[in-house]
């Protein structure tokens, strides 16, 4: 599904363009030859494991790093020729944000501000805007040692996006933050696409992609697939999913997975994920007589709509 590209440049209709990015520290090759285009406007995802050279990619991105090889073209600027310029066009979160804790929420907007070559009038007047979109009123004047992790996040989401960037760079921005704050983070998100920001976010948890525009897939340095949702579950299932819930799932998953005709066999949790281009009902046939056999006690088949964390395995294993 992954194409190559022609970097232009001047390509008015892409925020970033990507071709043959390579990055290799010593021996060991971070980033293997990749290539993708980011349209204006939307959210793009880089969805992968931990190691799997989303961090990498995204600090050649931002100028942070020359790729040993390739180039991209970041709002209109290569990384290789012009590094510094991309750098006051694009806004930036790493997993690991640098929060003054000894300032204010607000002090801190102002101060990243101020790094942005923002003046002094127009940080007072963004900061204001920024911690309104953001949902932070309320946070403004508390200094950020006393602020929970989850809001924190926010404050630093809104130190990046306060000087009004092209592109959002966020890698990893939800680590460690818990599933309602996640849901809010991802709100703020959209709202911040919508009014024509572009948004590159890296993310290990595959729920989250669900939210964007577009996704690459990442395994070892390498885009192992790239697409909208519906494409990649479309390139990663050509076969029917179905799902049963057994009494012993481990037990079922070594009897089942030996046998070639059922097809490929996986657990989820306590159910079992068949995909076969048997019809339902011979396939259903067939795996109740082996776990009769067996004693497993079991349910009935049905369908299953598979997940990212489906398309993920199930790709990563080719």
């Amino acid at each position: 599904m992954h194409r190559k590209n022609n970097l232009r440049g001047n390509n008015l209709n892409f925020a970033v363009e990507a071709q043959n990015l390579t990055k290799i520290f010593g021996s060991f090759t971070a980033v293997n030859d990749i290539s993708f285009k980011v349209k204006k406007g939307e959210v793009y995802g880089f969805l992968g494991a931990n190691g799997a050279g989303k961090t990498t990619t995204i600090r050649i991105l931002c100028g942070l790093l020359e790729p040993t090889k390739g180039d991209a073209i970041v709002a209109g600027y290569s990384v290789k020729k012009d590094p510094e310029e991309i750098k006051k066009k694009l806004g930036y979160m790493s997993q690991k944000f640098a929060l003054y804790t000894n300032l204010t929420a607000a002090e801190n907007i102002e101060f990243y501000g101020g790094i942005y070559g923002m003046k002094d009038d127009d940080i007072k007047v963004r900061s204001k805007e920024v911690m309104h979109q953001l949902g932070l009123d309320e946070t403004a004047d508390r200094l950020v040692s006393g602020i929970a992790g989850g809001i924190r996040q926010r404050i630093a989401l809104a130190c990046a996006i306060a000087h009004r960037p092209e592109i959002v760079f966020l890698d990893e921005p939800t680590a460690g933050v818990d599933p309602i704050l996640r849901r809010k983070f991802w709100e703020i998100i959209d709202n911040i696409s919508k009014q024509g920001t572009t948004v590159f976010v890296t993310t290990h948890y595959m729920d989250e992609v669900e939210n964007c525009g577009r996704i690459s897939l990442m395994d070892g340095g390498k885009i192992i697939a790239e697409g909208n949702i519906r494409e990649l579950k479309n390139h990663a299932f050509k076969l029917p999913v179905y799902e049963m819930e057994t009494e012993d799932v481990s037990k079922a998953y070594k009897l089942l997975a030996g046998d070639a005709e059922i097809g490929e066999v996986s657990m989820h949790g306590a159910m079992l994920h068949v995909i076969s281009g048997i019809l339902m009902e011979t396939l259903q046939d067939k795996i109740s007589g082996l776990l009769n056999k067996a004693g497993i006690i079991h349910g009935r088949l049905s369908i299953s709509q598979p997940t990212m964390e489906d398309v993920f395995v199930k790709l990563v294993r080719k």
